[in-house]
């Protein structure tokens, strides 16, 4: 078999697609998991743990565990922000490495662990070999970053057949290539730890890029930061190490993904000091108001994303939501206000499609079953 198969690289979490029968999916580990944790564990002894396992392990060994290493790939010690600084391990040098223990790995190095780990649970799932790969970038992502994604790739034994962009990839996973002529969407990427705004036009059944602008230290992280500092406070003064940082962040993520679908939720960590247990309640209009701040910094980049389009967002027929942190309801009330969204209803999966846009007096809000798995799904379609 020749299959090639379609990767999401995510900050977050990364995921592998292949199209079968016509038809495009995400191929599950073993546990029936379909998204990956970007998470790596390098143990003083042994080979690196990777997804699941290795998440589970940040709790407990946060300085030897990377996560969000996309934000560090292709990238020099000048490119990046104060909060870069806030992460457990050890970053240096130029170009730059991680420093675990006495060892220094690449973010290339790491992203092909990752990758690894994809192309093994495919490999599992399908019961033949699959080499080679499209991987979906950021559309603002420069040369030096695309390499560096596509090196990874050939470290992780793929024989990278394209780089495409993410928007690119979650407008082909919609079927909106089947629009007419010079349709125009905007993709409103929110993921763990980037976001992005990019508006489409479709030309002669290929999406051109028109405009992008967006923030590759801006996402859910940092959602789940401020509702760690809540918790701190709420817990009030301790002497903490990092094993109980990594469980408050856990915690808050954990209450962040229930409070998509529910009113309130209860946080419990039991002896999160060496005397004490900790118990609270958590509302989803608490959630909003810690998360509106870190929600409104994207509609600057919404904004400037339009006027380097020289558009008006009533000049769009859709605004497509993707990645994990457009499942916050507060994210499609306040998308679907800032572009003038029509028939807005808190659902997913109700969109209309075809000629109804050009009726319309505004976009609609596309808001994709998965939204996390839309990016993975186009790129094995463009597969």
């Amino acid at each position: 078999m020749d299959k090639i198969v379609g990767i999401d690289l995510g900050t977050t979490n990364s995921s592998i697609a292949i199209v079968e029968a016509g038809m495009p999916g995400l191929l599950a580990d073993s546990d029936g998991k379909r998204l990956m944790p970007s998470v790596v564990n390098y143990p003083s002894e042994g080979k690196p743990v990777t997804g699941h396992a290795a998440q589970r392990i940040l709790v407990i060994e946060p300085k030897r565990t990377v996560c969000a290493i996309k934000r560090f790939i292709g990238s020099r010690l000048q490119d990046l922000s104060e909060s870069d600084y806030s992460l457990e391990y050890q970053i240096g040098g130029n170009p730059i490495v991680v420093k675990i223990g006495n060892q220094q790995y690449t973010p290339e190095e790491i992203s092909a662990e990752i990758l690894s780990s994809l192309k093994a649970q495919a490999t599992e799932v399908l019961g033949y070999p699959v080499d080679r790969a499209v991987i979906t970038v950021p559309a603002y992502f420069n040369d030096a970053q695309r390499q560096a994604t596509k090196r990874a790739g050939e470290m992780a034994g793929f024989s990278v057949e394209r780089i495409i962009n993410e928007p690119t990839a979650a407008a082909l996973a919609c079927g909106l290539e089947k629009l007419p002529e010079q349709s125009r969407v905007a993709v409103y990427d929110l993921g763990g730890g980037t976001f992005d705004l990019s508006i489409l036009e479709l030309r002669e059944g290929i999406f051109q890029v028109l405009s992008t602008h967006g923030n590759t230290r801006l996402g859910g992280d940092d959602v789940d930061e401020c509702i760690c500092d809540w918790l701190l406070n709420e817990i009030g003064p301790t002497t903490g190490d990092d094993s109980m940082r990594a469980r408050i962040r856990e915690a808050a993520e954990k209450a962040k993904v229930d409070l998509s679908t529910l009113d309130s939720v209860e946080i419990k960590l039991p002896f999160i000091t060496s005397d004490s247990n900790f118990e609270c309640q958590l509302t989803r209009k608490q959630l909003e108001s810690l998360a509106r701040p870190v929600i409104d910094r994207t509609r600057s980049h919404c904004i400037q994303a339009l006027a380097d389009a020289g558009l008006k967002a009533e000049e769009l027929c859709q605004v497509i939501l993707v990645g994990g942190q457009t499942r916050m309801p507060l994210v499609c009330r306040l998308v679907a206000d800032w572009f003038g969204c029509v028939d807005y209803q808190e659902t997913r999966g109700d969109v209309r499609i075809g000629e109804s846009f050009h009726e319309a007096k505004g976009p609609i809000l596309n808001t994709f079953n998965n939204p996390d798995e839309a990016v993975a799904l186009g790129a094995a379609i463009q597969g």
